[in-house]
């Protein structure tokens, strides 16, 4: 998932445990030639771009990195943002069908604006990290899609000021489709939860829609519709967007991506853009 805490995107950056893992991911992703053969069963399968998951889990004995640098901005009445941002997610295979997962909201660079009186601020810190699980339950069968299960928890962990309240747990369910012509669908609802101000905790849900298609045995593209958060106006309202871009293999084990976001309603995010690599070892 490349796009979920924030409106845009996974804001993190690279703790000692995902630049050992980053490390590891290069060691394999860079040891084959820079323009091997790019197709096959085995082809590395990342979850970005987008706010979505696939289904497939890495293998047993596999380590995948997922990483990038994301830009982001909002505007409306009340506020002028710019946030960059270098996400990552950290993937081990402990199965076929099981993988352990880290991922980080990391050091994030916040500008603000106040429009109405011109005054300005910037926030600099790390962000909470969470772990978790995929689980792959099904492989597709006719028209019943690929199934897993995905799980994680938030942790405290970040900067005061980006730190958020208490663990926070979510779970997902990615289903995807292979159809004819190279198309792939991709469908994943979810429910998560989050501590208000005064810590009570309440629950949010989760939409995305892909679908993509292969361009050539390197290219592909893809569109999304996405609600990464469902919630009464109490808690936020619900954020809504539209993304799409391109991912590249340079090799089996390596992939690049770029994408741009739109956000739909005024809770969400005016724009984004991302640029992404996913290395596997």
């Amino acid at each position: 998932m490349a796009f979920p805490r924030s409106v845009f995107p996974h804001q993190a950056s690279l703790s000692v445990a995902l630049r050992i893992g980053l490390a590891l991911a290069l060691a394999g992703g860079l040891a084959q030639p820079a323009f091997a053969q790019a197709s096959g069963d085995d082809d590395i399968s990342p979850d970005r771009p987008g706010f979505g998951a696939s289904s497939d889990t890495v293998g047993r004995g596999r380590v995948q990195l997922e990483a990038g640098v994301q830009w982001e901005r909002q505007r409306d009445d009340t506020r002028h943002e710019r946030a960059l941002s270098t996400p990552a997610l950290l993937r081990i295979g402990v199965g076929e069908e099981l993988e352990l997962r880290l991922e980080t909201d990391g050091r994030d660079v916040i500008h603000d604006v106040d429009p109405a009186t011109g005054e300005r601020s910037t926030t600099v810190g790390y962000a909470d990290t969470a772990l978790g699980f995929k689980w792959k339950l099904a492989e597709q069968q006719g028209a019943r899609p690929a199934l897993a299960l995905l799980g994680e928890v938030d942790l405290p962990s970040g900067s005061r000021q980006l730190r958020g309240r208490g663990a926070r747990p979510a779970a997902y369910v990615p289903m995807s489709w292979d159809l004819a012509g190279g198309v792939n669908l991709q469908l994943m609802p979810g429910l998560a939860t989050e501590n208000d101000e005064r810590g009570a905790r309440y629950r949010y849900g989760f939409l995305a829609l892909s679908v993509s298609r292969a361009i050539d045995e390197r290219l592909q593209g893809y569109v999304e519709l996405a609600a990464p958060q469902i919630a009464g106006a109490q808690h936020g309202g619900t954020q809504a967007a539209v993304d799409g871009g391109f991912m590249f293999k340079l090799s089996k084990d390596c992939q690049l991506d770029a994408s741009l976001v739109h956000g739909l309603n005024r809770r969400t995010a005016d724009l984004g853009v991302a640029f992404g690599v996913s290395v596997r070892r």
